[in-house]
């Protein structure tokens, strides 16, 4: 008599391989919409603290400060924090007052540069 020899046949590997794939495909697209959801989160609290030192430095000098960075040299912030969509410090855009506005200073408010939409449909640049 002939002794089984011990493994896995072909077909069993491919069954295998086969639930594999099907069970990271269901995956994937949750895991990446949840680093989106993230990123943009990030981007929403950097924005709130960003504006919050703006709005600190007006009521202390009673202007608005020249550029993001004069908000991390007098210490407002520690760093312009780096935007989560683009991946760098300098691209954001600085929102100038209104030119009726009785207070000097460059930089009013503060708008990601990144291209494109957020999972809610609205713009980045808008938030």
């Amino acid at each position: 008599m002939r002794e089984r020899a011990c493994g896995f046949t072909l077909i069993e590997l491919l069954v295998v391989m086969a639930i594999v794939a099907l069970l990271a495909s269901i995956a994937a697209p949750r895991y990446f919409r949840s680093v989106e959801r993230a990123k943009e989160n990030t981007l929403r609290t950097s924005l709130h603290v960003m504006r919050d030192a703006i709005d600190q430095h007006l009521a202390d000098k009673r202007q608005y400060p020249a550029s993001l960075h004069d908000l991390a040299e007098l210490r407002y912030l520690r760093e312009v924090p780096i935007d989560p969509l683009t991946g760098n410090n300098t691209s954001w855009i600085a929102v100038s007052p209104p030119p009726d506005a009785a207070l000097r200073g460059g930089v009013a408010d503060v708008r990601s540069g990144a291209a494109g939409r957020g999972l809610d449909g609205s713009l980045y640049a808008d938030w």
